[in-house]
């Protein structure tokens, strides 16, 4: 039979591709056996991989490493984990084992830095980079650390003011980065970032306000961050080279600076026709920054990255049962899912988002295409469209005594963050167990329950309705 789901994949895309097969007839992610999970866990499930995070962390490491030394590049790298991606301990403490550093965005994020201190995850030599906006309780806390022997943490002003409040908390030397507000893309309604300084400004605010304080804070580095990532266009390099330049310019009178922050931004793949080049990219930033300062007489600065995404976004997996199939019209397929779009992947509702999406089992059956629908009374709760194509195409569900079941792929990034893990849900939507898949100390990959579905009761003491 040429009109299976299968054959579809084999004619459109490579396939198997890695960390994704078919092995008798059911799909495995990174060689786990997703239907002994569902078997074992039922649906709806979340599974993050935790291996795979280290992977993640040391392909880009020895990426730029091969960047370094194409180019006899002189300066340092430095992998931070941006927090804000996925806060669990899992996620960070597995992220460590690897030798990163970390990234912070709030005032709580510093909390976590403190704990992971007390159970010995971290020392105080590890660079803490500093982002967002800071409110008092931030500033205060990022002071502590400091004050505590933190050496290595480096608070990123967003504005001008903030500088005071380190000049009032802090009380020994430290370090200080500059965000530099980058233009937003033509699509954006807004020209500028909201976040950091105007390039034209610093180098007046440097002058104002740092230098001649060398001995109480330094100018160690800048920091940029583009909303639409790493990508090979001439917005992109237009904005890299704007802070190399300013780079180069400064270092000419403050020697002390010796590091660019080019943040996050490397994509993960969200469909089986995924391409993109980290190899060239990594090359291409490293040798323009070196042409840079080769031209202008300065000294390559070290590189640090912040990659939340990439780190952690490749790692989970969301599996749900097609629990009903309904047609509306004479066009209209529609699949049943065991949970919510809305509650479990909201940025497919927020910002039109497509995750890497493939069917469990069924594969050797006809395929049809769909819309995919969410419980939820929510007339926005539904998938109907995939990253390289403007549709769904899935098996027919309605065949043999077993439920189709569908796995979203590459969701670790961002959605519990978004939905509120835990939290009260749109119609009370339950969060759906999360089952950790990792190496125990002997080796031996085990899978374990994190958290179990989401009772009524924990909702109705949020709620009000339980003391």
């Amino acid at each position: 039979m040429n009109n299976t789901y299968h054959s579809l994949v084999d004619q459109t895309f490579n396939f198997p591709q890695e960390g994704l097969e078919v092995k008798d007839g059911y799909l495995q992610f990174n060689g786990l056996d997703i239907k002994a999970l569902i078997d074992k866990y039922g649906t709806p499930m979340k599974l993050t991989y935790l291996p795979k995070i280290g992977m993640q962390i040391n392909k880009a490491k020895q990426m730029f490493a091969n960047a370094f030394k194409k180019h006899k590049y002189e300066g340092q790298y430095f992998y931070c984990y941006c927090t804000k991606s996925s806060h669990f301990s899992f996620v960070v403490e597995e992220a460590l084992k690897h030798g990163i550093h970390l990234e912070t965005s709030y005032a709580y994020d510093i909390e976590i830095i403190k704990k992971l201190y007390e159970k010995k995850k971290i020392s105080k030599d590890i660079h803490i980079i500093c982002n967002g906006f800071k409110q008092k309780g931030y500033t205060r806390r990022i002071a502590n650390l400091i004050n505590g022997g933190f050496k290595n943490v480096v608070p990123v002003l967003d504005n001008k003011e903030e500088l005071n409040a380190y000049k009032k908390s802090v009380k020994g030397p430290f370090k200080l980065g500059i965000r530099v507000a980058a233009e937003e893309e033509p699509t954006f309604p807004f020209y500028t970032s909201r976040l950091g300084i105007r390039a034209k400004d610093i180098l007046e605010f440097y002058v104002d306000e740092i230098e001649g304080n060398e001995d109480k804070f330094q100018l160690k580095m800048l920091h940029i961050f583009l909303n639409k990532g790493i990508k090979d266009d001439i917005y992109y390099w237009s904005e890299l080279n704007k802070i190399i330049n300013l780079y180069c310019q400064l270092k000419k009178i403050c020697p002390e600076l010796d590091s660019i922050n080019i943040g996050g931004g490397f994509p993960i793949k969200h469909s089986l026709g995924f391409e993109y080049d980290y190899q060239f990219m990594i090359n291409e930033i490293v040798g323009n920054i070196k042409n840079a300062c080769k031209k202008a007489k300065v000294p390559m600065p070290n590189l640090y990255t912040e990659f939340g995404s990439y780190t952690v976004g490749e790692s989970m997996a969301h599996i749900y049962s097609v629990i009903g199939q309904k047609t509306q019209n004479e066009r209209e397929i529609w699949y049943m899912i065991d949970s919510s779009f809305i509650t479990t992947l909201p940025d497919t509702w927020g910002i039109g988002e497509r995750f890497l999406m493939l069917p469990i089992n069924k594969w050797e059956e006809e395929y049809q295409r769909v819309v995919l629908g969410g419980i939820t009374c929510d007339s926005h709760d539904y998938y109907d469209s995939e990253e390289h194509i403007n549709e769904v195409f899935l098996p027919k569900a309605n065949t043999g005594e077993e439920p189709l079941y569908l796995g979203f792929f590459h969701t670790g990034a961002y959605q519990d963050q978004i939905s509120g893990y835990g939290g009260i849900k749109h119609c009370l939507i339950p969060s759906p167990k999360h089952i950790i898949v990792e190496y125990d100390k002997n080796g031996k990959l085990t899978d374990w329950v994190y958290a179990k579905e989401q009772s009524a009761q924990s909702m109705l003491k949020i709620l009000g309705y339980i003391k």
